[in-house]
């Protein structure tokens, strides 16, 4: 049995959804905090039990019978609390209920030099499961292309695209990660550790988010730069918390580096077409 945890948030949602194309409903599980969204896999036969990475013994129970466990990584920090301590509890649910494998679903920029938060999480995530004796396969996933996606609809709506100096960013679709992580996932001797970055076939700074939607929008988009301090200024006299802004500056920072920047062919080999073009994102 295969068990995917947080699948009934976008990205695990659309991981069992892909499943369920490709092997019984009878083999899958999914643990949620909530099972209740997750009612349309229940009547398709899933097994959904109710667990939340805050609750070890829940999330054992949720494994029970598990050969693999796909780990959707926590989104804690957004919250104030820790995404390490959820992954401990994750990993040691796992082990306790006899799983053979974790997928987790890592970033490109991971790395424990990271200038992004999130990447640095994923990078001691990725450690905890080299030390956890279980096979594991770390996704390294491109950035998500639903962001690219609201930074350009806010542009439209102001004119201009404000943000400090930046660099590229390998952009993917949520859709194009669930079909990779479902065939990483039915194939069991696939990618040992760390994966070559899942990513689209482009990588574009804002500056080119600016020129898409200027292009498609119908109207000029004047991409902006700004001093991270007066981004950050900008950002908390909109109400954001200093702490979220100076997260988010992190991202700005990890793209002036470089570390969104992979283009690889792993994701189109693994999913067997191109994937889907930020361009054609933004005309869909």
């Amino acid at each position: 049995m295969i068990v995917v945890t947080g699948g009934t948030g976008k990205l695990g949602r659309a991981i069992v959804e892909q499943l369920l194309k490709r092997t019984p409903a009878t083999s899958l599980g999914v643990s949620t905090r909530d099972p209740e969204q997750a009612r349309a896999f229940i009547t398709a036969g899933v097994r959904v039990r109710k667990a939340g990475y805050d609750d070890p013994e829940a999330m054992r129970r949720a494994f029970e019978g598990a050969t693999q466990v796909l780990l959707i990584s926590s989104n804690a920090a957004a919250f104030g609390k820790d995404p390490i301590a959820h992954h401990e509890n994750a990993i040691a649910a796992a082990r306790a209920a006899g799983v053979k494998r974790i997928v987790y679903t890592s970033q490109i920029s991971a790395s424990p030099t990271s200038a992004f938060a999130p990447g640095l999480d994923h990078a001691k995530t990725e450690a905890l499961l080299r030390d956890a004796g279980l096979a594991f396969t770390s996704l390294r996933n491109g950035f998500y292309a639903s962001h690219a996606l609201g930074v350009i609809a806010n542009a439209l709506e102001r004119g201009e695209l404000v943000a400090p100096e930046d660099g590229p960013y390998s952009w993917v679709a949520h859709a194009d990660l669930a079909e990779a992580a479902a065939a990483v996932l039915l194939d069991e001797g696939r990618f040992d550790g760390p994966t070559p970055p899942l990513t689209g076939s482009e990588a574009i700074d804002f500056a080119g988010l600016a020129a898409l939607a200027t292009e498609l929008g119908g109207r000029t988009i004047r991409r902006v730069v700004v001093s991270d301090d007066e981004y950050v200024a900008r950002m908390t006299a909109a109400g954001m918390p200093a702490g979220a802004a100076r997260f988010a500056l992190g991202m700005f920072a990890a793209a002036r580096r470089g570390e969104f920047a992979a283009v690889d062919p792993t994701l189109e080999r693994l999913v067997g077409h191109r994937p889907v073009t930020l361009r054609a994102l933004l005309e869909a």
